[in-house]
C-alpha cells in the first residue's frame, strides 16, 4: 500500500469525522454537531462525538484569519486542518467589519460559513456595558418575524454589515456544489453572528438544512428569540469551555436568554450535553459560573478538544 500523504491523511481524518457526524444524525437522541437533542438529563458525549466537532472548531478558529488568507485557503494550521475546503468568498477588514468566509467542504458535503470573533476583553466590555440595547430584528433581513423577538443591537449591526454578501456566497456555493447542507460556525462575537445567520439564511434560501455550531456564545436575544430559535427546524449546538464568563453575558436579569443546545466542557475534559435553555445545573455553564466573579475570560479561547481559537 502506498504511504499516505499529509493531505490524504487529513482527508481520512475528515472522513472519520463525517462518519461520526452521520452516526450522530441517525442516533436518537443525538449529541454532537448534528444537534444536541432536548433531553431530560445531562449526558456525556463519547470520544467519537467530541472528535466530530474538531473540523468545525478549526473553521471557527479560521474565522479570525484575514480575508486574503481564507480566500486562498492559506491561513496556516487552521486551513491545513481542513485541506479539502474549497473557498467561495471572504470579506471583512477585521476592524469595522468582522472577517467572514464561505465555501464548500466536500468531505462533509456542506457549505461552511464562519465569522470572526473578538478578544475576550472586548466582548466582555460590549456585553457588560450599562447601555446594552435590544431591539426587534430588521424586517428586511428577517421578514415575517414577530416584533417581540429582541436581539442585542450591536450584534444586529455587525450581522447586517455582512448578511447580503454572506447570503450571496451561500447561494452561489449551493448552486455550484449541489448541496442543501449549510453549517454556520464562529467563536465569541463570531458565534453570535453565526446564530443570527442560522435563522437568517432559511428565510431567504428555501429547503436548506442548517446547523449552527458555536463556541463561547454570548446570549444574543430575549426569551422570544430563544424560543424562536428552539422552534425552528435547525440544529443548534453551543459549546462552552469550563468557567468561561462570556456565555453568561449579557445577564438574564437584563432579559437575555440562551436557546437550547448547550455542551459544557468540564474541568476534567468531559463534554456534557445540557438540555433546555440556560440549564441551572452546576454541570452546565449557568450553574457553574453563577456570576462573572466565578469564572474568567482565560477559558474563552479554549482549548476545545485541544484546539485553541485564533489565527
Amino acid at each position: 500500500m502506498a504511504p499516505c500523504t499529509f493531505a490524504s491523511r487529513r482527508l481520512q481524518l475528515a472522513a472519520a469525522a463525517l462518519l461520526g457526524f452521520g452516526q450522530l444524525l441517525s442516533a436518537a437522541p443525538a449529541a454532537g454537531p448534528d444537534g444536541v437533542a432536548r433531553r431530560q438529563s445531562i449526558t456525556a458525549l463519547s470520544n467519537a462525538q467530541i472528535g466530530s466537532f474538531t473540523p468545525f472548531t478549526h473553521y471557527a478558529s479560521a474565522g479570525y484569519c484575514a480575508a486574503s488568507a481564507t480566500r486562498t485557503w492559506s491561513c496556516g494550521a487552521n486551513c491545513e486542518a481542513n485541506p479539502q475546503f474549497i473557498p467561495t468568498a471572504s470579506g471583512g477588514d477585521g476592524d469595522d467589519v468582522q472577517f467572514w468566509f464561505v465555501g464548500f467542504d466536500p468531505v462533509l458535503n456542506s457549505v461552511i460559513v464562519a465569522h470572526q470573533g473578538t478578544k475576550p476583553s472586548d466582548i466582555v466590555n460590549l456585553l457588560t456595558d450599562g447601555d446594552i440595547v435590544r431591539s426587534s430584528l430588521d424586517s428586511s433581513l428577517f421578514p415575517g418575524l414577530s416584533s417581540a423577538i429582541g436581539v442585542h443591537d450591536g450584534f444586529q449591526d455587525d450581522h447586517a454589515d455582512t448578511a447580503p454578501d454572506v447570503l450571496q456566497a451561500v447561494q452561489q456555493t449551493i448552486n455550484e456544489h449541489g448541496t442543501n447542507s449549510v453549517v454556520v460556525t464562529g467563536h465569541s462575537l463570531g458565534a453570535a453572528l453565526g446564530l443570527l445567520d442560522a435563522i437568517f439564511l432559511p428565510l431567504h434560501i428555501p429547503n436548506i438544512d442548517v446547523k449552527f455550531i458555536g463556541y463561547g456564545l454570548p446570549r444574543v436575544g430575549n426569551q422570544a428569540f430563544a424560543d424562536y430559535v428552539d422552534a425552528q427546524p435547525i440544529s443548534v449546538t453551543h459549546v462552552n469551555n469550563e468557567e468561561d464568563i462570556v456565555p453568561i453575558l449579557p445577564g438574564k436579569f437584563l432579559g437575555y436568554h440562551h436557546p437550547s443546545g448547550e455542551v459544557h466542557i468540564q474541568d476534567s475534559g468531559a463534554w456534557l450535553a445540557c438540555p433546555g435553555q440556560d440549564n441551572p445545573s452546576d454541570e452546565c455553564i449557568v450553574g457553574d459560573v453563577s456570576t462573572i466573579f466565578d469564572g474568567s475570560t482565560s477559558f474563552h479561547d479554549g482549548p476545545y478538544n485541544g484546539v485553541k481559537i485564533g489565527c
